[in-house]
Formats: C-alpha cells, sequence, structure tokens
C-alpha cells in the first residue's frame, strides 16, 4: 500500500496539484469552501497532508504555505504542526518495518556507534535534526526508523523540533495569500517572512549551541566576571601560537608550562633531531669524498662534542619561544603545573604556591609524549626515547632502533652514519607504512647500502639480560630470532597528554586514538575550551599543530560571533631522511583504500640536471590526478631536498592550480624543482590530444608542399 501510493502519485502526474502557482489559482475558491464548511476543509487538509508526509512525497513545504494561506497564523500552525508530525511518525514506521531489517544485515557492525549514541542521547539528536529546516524532514523520519528509537519519543520530540520551523513557514504563507499583484512581492510583511525563513537556519543553530551548553554547563557555577579572555595550557608549538594571537588580538592571556618552553618541537624534536641530521650527513658526504672528484677526505669527531653541539642549537633557538620574548607580546607566562577545576578556571601549581585563574575560555595545548609498548622485560635492558636520547654522550656500540615511523627512520640513519651498528626492527612489513610501497623499498635500499641491519616483519617479544648483555628476542614467519644490542631506542610513536590536569573530572573523554575528542571547530564538548596541537591530533607535525592553534585561539575569542571549522584538507609533511621523503594530499595506498579514482604521473630524478650535478640523481616525483584532469590528489617526493621541492604542490593544492599552469610557470635553471615541472609534462604528454595531432602532422607536410 505504501509503495502504490507512492507510484499512483508519480503515474497520474497529482505532483501539479502540490505547485504554489495551482493553489493560488484556487485561492478564492478555497476561502469559499473554508468558510462555508471549517471543520470539513481541515479534516481533509489534514489527511492530504498526513498522506504526503506519510509518503515521503514532495509538496510538503508547499501544503504548509497553503495551511498559512488557508487557515491563518493561529489555526494554521496548530494543525500543520499536528499534521506534520503524524505524517512524519507513520514514514518513520514505514522505513523501520520496510527497510530496518536488510540495512541492518548489511551494515550491522558499522552502525553500533550510532545506536550506541542514539540509546545515550536520541531524543536530542533528533531535537538537533528538526530545528535545522536545511536537512529534509522526510529523510530524518526515514533514517531514524533505521535506528532503536521509540515511537512516542520519535513523535513528540518531531512535534516540539518542528514546531519553530512551521510557523515561520505558516506565516510566510499568510503573506503570500495576501500578495495582490507585482509589487505585493515587495511588502514589508511578505519581505518579513521569507527574511524569516533564511535566518531560521542560523537561529536554530543558536538554539542547539545554547542547549547544548546548558546541558554541559549544568553542574558548574559561572563567575560573575574573568580574570582573563584566555588561558592556554602547554607552551609547544601550539599553545605559542594560540598564545601569540590572543595577544595579537589585545585580549588578555596567560600561558602556562610546567617543563620547557617551545615544547617537544624545540627540546626534543624537530629542532635536535635536525641538528643531529645535519652532522650525520656531513659525515656521510666525507665518506662519499670521490663521488665529488676528490681523492680522498676523511673527518674526526667526537660524538660528545655532535651532543653539544646539538644543545647550542637549540639554545640559539630558545630566544624565539622564551618567556622574555612571549612576556614582551604581552602574555603572561607562569612555570608550574595547570589544572582545570572548572569550565571557566585554571589552578596553576607554581614554585611560590598555588593560585586560581578564572577565564573566558580554555585552549589545551598540552602536547604529547613517545609510546612506550608493554613488551616483557623492557624496563629491565631500559631504553632512551626521542625525549631522553639527547642526554646521551657516548656513541653506543650496538643500537637497537625500535620502530620503522619516521622519528626511527631518521635516528636509524643518523647513528649508522655516527658508526654504530643500528640494527631496526619493524613489526609491519615495511618501513614508513603511511607511505606507498616502492616508496619505503626506496628509503630500505639506502639505509641497507649505508650497513643499517633492518628487519622488518620483526615482532618484539621479550627483553632479557643473558650474562650481563642485552638482548631483544623478537618472532619472524613463526621462528624467534635473537637480537642483541647495547642501547635501545624505543621509536614506536607517540600519545597525547590527556591526563593529569582535570580533564577526568570534567568528563572530557580521550577518543579511541587516545587523543581529546574535539568537534570540527576544534572544541571540547565545553564550547569555551578548545584543544589543539597534539593533544587533539589528527596529525602530529609542528605545523599542523600551529595550523590548528589558529582555529582554536580564534574560535575560543570570537566564538559567539563566527567560528571557523579547521581545514585539513592541505597536509604536507617530511621524512628527513636520505633521500628525504615528503608528501602532500593522497597516496595510492590512501586513495585506493578511500576508493578514490586517480591517475598517477611519476618522473624520475635520476634524470634531472640539477640532481646529476650534485651527485644525488635518485628518487622520483610521484603525482595523483583526477581522471583525465590535471587537477591534484595527492605530490610524493622522494629525492634531495623533496620537504623544500614539495611546497609547490602544496600551494598548487591549497589554491586550486593544476598541472598544466605548473608546465607554463619558469622554474630556474638548474634547479631542483624543475623536477615539478617535468612531471607536469609527464602529465601533459600523457594527455596529449591524438586526433588533433594527427591533423597537424597532416598540415604540416602540406605545407611543405
Amino acid at each position: 500500500m505504501f509503495a502504490a501510493g507512492i507510484v499512483a502519485f508519480f503515474a497520474f502526474d497529482l505532483e501539479q496539484y502540490f505547485s504554489l502557482e495551482f493553489i493560488k489559482s484556487q485561492q478564492a475558491e478555497l476561502d469559499r469552501w473554508y468558510r462555508a464548511n471549517p471543520a470539513l476543509t481541515i479534516a481533509v487538509y489534514f489527511a492530504i497532508y498526513v498522506a504526503v508526509t506519510g509518503l515521503s512525497l514532495p509538496g510538503a513545504t508547499v501544503m504548509t504555505l497553503v495551511g498559512g494561506a488557508l487557515f491563518g497564523v493561529v489555526v494554521g500552525t496548530i494543525v500543520v504542526s499536528f499534521a506534520s508530525s503524524v505524517g512524519a511518525t507513520i514514514s518513520f514506521l514505514a522505513s523501520r518495518f520496510l527497510f530496518r531489517d536488510v540495512v541492518r544485515r548489511r551494515f550491522g557492525d558499522r552502525l553500533k556507534a550510532i545506536d550506541a549514541g542514539v540509546a545515550k542521547d536520541g531524543a536530542f539528536y533528533l531535537f538537533v535534526l528538526r530545528l535545522l529546516p536545511p536537512i529534509p524532514f522526510f529523510a530524518i523520519n526515514l533514517a531514524m526508523g533505521l535506528v532503536p528509537i521509540r515511537t512516542w519519543t520519535f513523535y513528540w520530540v518531531s512535534q516540539v523540533g518542528m514546531l519553530a520551523g512551521t510557523i515561520v513557514y505558516v506565516n510566510a504563507g499568510t503573506q503570500i495569500a495576501r500578495i495582490e499583484n507585482v509589487k505585493g512581492l515587495l511588502s514589508p510583511g511578505l519581505i518579513f517572512a521569507f527574511a524569516a525563513l533564511g535566518v531560521l537556519p542560523f537561529v536554530a543553530r543558536r538554539c542547539i549551541d545554547a542547549l547544548q551548553a546548558r546541558k554541559v554547563y549544568a553542574n558548574w557555577k559561572k563567575p560573575a566576571r574573568f580574570d582573563r579572555n584566555l588561558v592556554v595550557i602547554g607552551a609547544g608549538s601550539a599553545g605559542l601560537v594560540a598564545a601569540y594571537i590572543a595577544a595579537a588580538v589585545k585580549a588578555k592571556v596567560t600561558l602556562i608550562e610546567k617543563h620547557r618552553m617551545g615544547g617537544d618541537c624545540l627540546n626534543f624534536g624537530c629542532v635536535p633531531s635536525k641538528a643531529l641530521i645535519r652532522s650525520a650527513k656531513l659525515l656521510a658526504h666525507v665518506k662519499r669524498s670521490k663521488e665529488f672528484g676528490i681523492r680522498s677526505a676523511s673527518a674526526d669527531f667526537d660524538f660528545a662534542e655532535i651532543m653539544e653541539r646539538v644543545q647550542r642549537v637549540i639554545a640559539a633557538i630558545q630566544p624565539h619561544d622564551s618567556v622574555e620574548r612571549y612576556t614582551g607580546l604581552g602574555v603572561e607566562c607562569i612555570a608550574g603545573t595547570a589544572k582545570i577545576t572548572s569550565p571557566w578556571s585554571v589552578e596553576v601549581a607554581t614554585a611560590e604556591g598555588a593560585k586560581t585563574l578564572t577565564t573566558r575560555s580554555i585552549v589545551i595545548a598540552a602536547g604529547g609524549r613517545p609510546f612506550v609498548p608493554s613488551i616483557p622485560g623492557i624496563d629491565d635492558v631500559g631504553y632512551v626515547t626521542s625525549d631522553t636520547l639527547w642526554g646521551i654522550r657516548t656513541l653506543p656500540p650496538r643500537l637497537l632502533v625500535l620502530g620503522g615511523g619516521p622519528i626511527g627512520c631518521e635516528l636509524a640513519q643518523c647513528f649508522a652514519r655516527f658508526g654504530s651498528q643500528v640494527t631496526q626492527v619493524e613489526m609491519l612489513p615495511r618501513l614508513m607504512v603511511r607511505e606507498d610501497p616502492e616508496i619505503s623499498a626506496m628509503v630500505l635500499e639506502r639505509f641497507r647500502a649505508e650497513g643499517i641491519d633492518v628487519r622488518v616483519d620483526h615482532k618484539a617479544r621479550r627483553f632479557v639480560l643473558e650474562n650481563g648483555e642485552k638482548v631483544l628476542y623478537a618472532e619472524s614467519g613463526g621462528r624467534e630470532v635473537r637480537i642483541a644490542f647495547d642501547v635501545m631506542l624505543c621509536a614506536v610513536g607517540r600519545v597525547a597528554n590527556t591526563a593529569g590536569y582535570g580533564l577526568e573530572e570534567l568528563g572530557i573523554s580521550p577518543t579511541k586514538a587516545g587523543t581529546v575528542e574535539v568537534n570540527e571547530f576544534l572544541a571540547t564538548r565545553y564550547p569555551n575550551i578548545y584543544a589543539c596541537g597534539d593533544v587533539a591530533g589528527p596529525y602530529q607535525f609542528t605545523h599542523t599543530a600551529s595550523h590548528t592553534a589558529w582555529y582554536a585561539s580564534v574560535n575560543s575569542l570570537f566564538g559567539p560571533f563566527k567560528r571557523f571549522r579547521a581545514d585539513f584538507s592541505v597536509i604536507p609533511w617530511c621524512t628527513f631522511t636520505e633521500p628525504e621523503v615528503a608528501r602532500v594530499g593522497l597516496n595510492e595506498t590512501e586513495a585506493r583504500a578511500k576508493g578514490v579514482a586517480y591517475e598517477v604521473t611519476t618522473y624520475g630524478i635520476d634524470d634531472l640536471d640539477r640532481a646529476i650535478v650534485d651527485s644525488e640523481a635518485h628518487g622520483v616525483v610521484k603525482v595523483l590526478t583526477v581522471p583525465g584532469k590535471d587537477r591534484i590528489l595527492g605530490a610524493t617526493i622522494v629525492g634531495e631536498h623533496a620537504g623544500e621541492v614539495i611546497a609547490e604542490f602544496v600551494t598548487a593544492m591549497k589554491h586550486g592550480i593544476g598541472l598544466n599552469k605548473i608546465l607554463g610557470t619558469i622554474h630556474i635553471y638548474p634547479t631542483l624543482t624543475e623536477a615539478n615541472k617535468y612531471a607536469a609534462g609527464n602529465w601533459k604528454r600523457a594527455h596529449a590530444p591524438a586526433r588533433a595531432l594527427k591533423w597537424l602532422e597532416w598540415y604540416h607536410g602540406w605545407m611543405r608542399g
């Protein structure tokens, strides 16, 4: 019967009777009929409205406008409100009866998370959807029929949730009914009615935000006034940028750091590792002296002096992130341990004692730390991480690197170049698993050529001390492998710092990835508490920490007026091994996993003049584009200075520049960035217009006579 009603509607072209033009032409007759038979008219209208919405047919909006034109605001609102709710419930029940079992059988596992959310807050979710007119109500009716929400709950929430939109549309109908000629289109009443339609989604959004805020703030007392506009917890890359922006717009901001200003990047990550890589690369070049026409060359070094240079580099950059600089910018800097005690207060434990700060907004930028897996015996043999490595001054004779990600790869190559016997253990089938297989293979080939013993497909099972020797027993291919070492570097990833500063007490739970849960604006469940950088994810890079800090700080300060969704559409990164591996956007592995159609264009850097001149003729530029078009989906570059060369593709993707325009851009000769132009040229050749070229060949032959 349900299907027959839909078929009949379209088969007999009943849609024409639900157009505004038809109703307007019949307005006088309808008015006369209503005055003569008010109860019958309401009953017929009610039945038709229920049928239209119950069958999910087009015309509900016109029917609402007609209700306003025919019955006026008060009666029209009452009739439409109940008719729409009853019809929606019928559509809801039809969806549940016809489609739920089929959908459940096919997508049951994927719906578990949705079911859990509906079971907990289903009424609230439905109410939110009903307040947003841009979302088609028939789609909501059908979708809610697939989830475990009670019928009565669906009905009364729909009744209440649709009321605001019903009033606005019914009022618009009353204004349309008064139009007698074209001039009536400019009547104040009609202009106001349609203005209300346009404003309704924004008002609804604000209402939803207010409801959510009221719900989460219910158990907290808001201070009458605030000492500060913003408190930032953590002075790493994200926290520094957030505080800088707040001070720049003249907000009163306090920055709290319990350890070192500059965070991981300055003190333990990017800066020291790149300083170490630079020294290691110099040694590698000395060993390659014959490639550059130098008969012999050698270098005498002390590992402790290299590590001291690393500290000097940190010290040289420290003023950029110092208390003195940020105090001069207008930021109050406090050295201490922060704890959020309410949505508007932060307690700080300092050397002088504890004090409480009240603030309108909070930005959490607590960063991350190295992850250490709970492998039996790991504490007995001891280990260093990317945080504690910088304290050693003696070169390990035998270094075990646990992990084949960016950190493990960069440091494994460094220590091998200094002279350590390096064994790198990775449980997955290849290094740098986020890159395409052939990219990983290029790095692996270089590592093995430099003497690194790379063990992929090796899962660490236990660490033991055997006769004073440190040993890892790993499993590979069903057999146990023994690996002896002197120092172990644990580099299996990093985790967000989500504990110890009050999130648990506020009910802010970590995600499955271990980060602070935030929405698209980087707000937590509390609209005035934001998170950015490594603690929020989804990327753990210094440049993305700075990127997200802008959104967190601006939204926290100006959220009541305007908020910005964090944009992760174009995120570049680079692993600073030799060769460097830089990427932006999709690679083949991700494109296949996401079902994205693509074409691949490559250019071998071994053909590039500048790479040949520099004796660095190795690597590749690999670009993914939309099939048949030059729009870039992603690019990977392997080679010398790939981290710099990739910038052209980052700019192109951010601003919608295709390969044709890269090809048409003058590149300085000889430079490594010419590789990008040649890759674009390869794409162009692959998409040359064969038919046009054939005609041109004929034309030139004809011109020769």
